[in-house]
C-alpha cells in the first residue's frame, strides 16, 4: 500500500509539475513577446538607427524635383509635400533638420535590386508587388489618383467618361504605374507610347506628338500650371488597386520597421494630414471619370 501511495503521490507531483511547466511556458511566451516589442522600440530610438552614415539620415529623390512634392528643385528647404514628409519622418526618428542629408537617385534606379546609398527614398514611388521583390517600402504616406492631361484646344478636353479617351494616342513615363493604369482602366485602341522621363512626356505633349499624357494627379496639376499652360486636366481616375506611395528602402533594411512606425505616428497624430492638406489640396478639384 505504501508503494502504491508513494507511486500515486509521485504521479500527482509530476502532474502538478507539468501543469506549472505549462503555465511557465505561457508566461515565457508573453514575456518574450513583450521583450520583442521593447527591443523594436529600442531599435527605433534616437541614436540607435543603423543608418548609412552614423548620426545622419540620408534621404534620396530624383532630379529635377518638381512641385508640389518639392519647391525650387531644392529638397533640403523643407518645402513641398515629400520634402515635408521626409523631415517629419526624420523628426519622429530623432533627426534634426540639419542631420538630414539629401542625395540624387533616378526614379527607375530606386527600385532596382541591390544595395542603396540612401536610408530611404521619397519620389512618388508606388508600392507594387513586383517592386517589393527587390526593395522594402514603408506603410503608405499617400494614395494618388491618375490623371489625363490634354491640350485645351483638343476635343478630349471635353471628355465626360473614360470611353471618350479610348481613341487617343496616350504617352506615359517608363517604369511608372501610369502605363498599367492606361492599359487596364482606359484600354485605349492603340498601345500607349512610353518615354524615358517625365520631361520627354511633357515635350511630346507640347509638340503634339501625343494626344494626351497620363501621370499622377498632383503632377498633372503642376504640369498644366507651369510646364504646359496650354494643357488642362481632362479628369482623374483610380489606378488599379489604388496607387499608394511609400518610402523606399533597400531589401531587408534595418530601418523598414522604424520608418513605417514613424509614418503611422504622423498619421495618428494628424500631422501627416496637415502636410497633405497644405501641399496636395488642389488634387481634389479635378473631375472624376468613369
Amino acid at each position: 500500500m505504501k508503494r502504491l501511495f508513494a507511486a500515486t503521490s509521485l504521479v500527482l507531483v509530476l502532474l502538478v509539475a507539468a501543469g506549472c511547466g505549462g503555465s511557465d511556458d505561457s508566461s515565457s511566451e508573453s514575456t518574450a513577446a513583450e521583450s520583442t516589442t521593447a527591443s523594436a522600440a529600442g531599435e527605433c530610438a534616437p541614436g540607435q538607427l543603423q543608418t548609412k552614415t552614423a548620426g545622419t539620415l540620408t534621404v534620396a529623390t530624383d532630379k529635377p524635383a518638381y512641385p508640389p512634392y518639392f519647391e525650387e528643385d531644392e529638397p533640403a528647404n523643407g518645402e513641398g509635400f515629400e520634402s515635408a514628409v521626409a523631415y517629419a519622418v526624420g523628426k519622429q526618428l530623432g533627426y534634426a533638420p540639419a542631420d538630414v542629408k539629401w542625395t540624387v537617385e533616378p526614379f527607375n534606379a530606386s527600385f532596382a535590386p541591390g544595395p542603396k546609398d540612401f536610408d530611404f527614398d521619397v519620389n512618388e514611388i508606388s508600392i507594387t508587388p513586383a517592386r517589393e521583390k527587390a526593395v522594402d517600402f514603408s506603410v503608405p504616406y499617400y494614395t494618388a489618383n491618375q490623371a489625363i492631361v490634354v491640350l485645351k484646344s483638343s476635343e478630349a478636353a471635353q471628355a465626360e467618361s473614360l470611353a471618350d479617351l479610348k481613341e487617343l494616342d496616350i504617352g506615359v513615363q517608363v517604369g511608372t504605374t501610369s502605363l498599367e493604369a492606361v492599359e487596364e482602366v482606359i484600354e485605349p485602341d492603340s498601345k500607349p507610347e512610353v518615354f524615358n522621363s517625365s520631361n520627354d512626356v511633357v515635350q511630346a505633349l507640347k509638340n503634339e506628338q501625343i494626344d494626351a499624357a497620363v501621370v499622377d494627379l498632383p503632377t498633372a496639376l503642376y504640369l498644366t500650371a507651369v510646364q504646359v499652360p496650354a494643357a488642362t486636366v481632362a479628369g482623374q481616375f483610380e489606378a488599379p488597386g489604388g496607387d499608394q506611395w511609400g518610402a523606399l528602402m533597400e531589401k531587408e533594411s534595418p530601418l523598414t520597421t522604424c520608418v513605417s512606425q514613424a509614418v503611422e505616428e504622423l498619421e495618428s497624430s494628424g500631422e501627416l494630414g496637415k502636410i497633405t492638406s497644405r501641399w496636395m489640396s488642389q488634387a481634389a478639384g479635378a473631375p472624376e471619370l468613369e
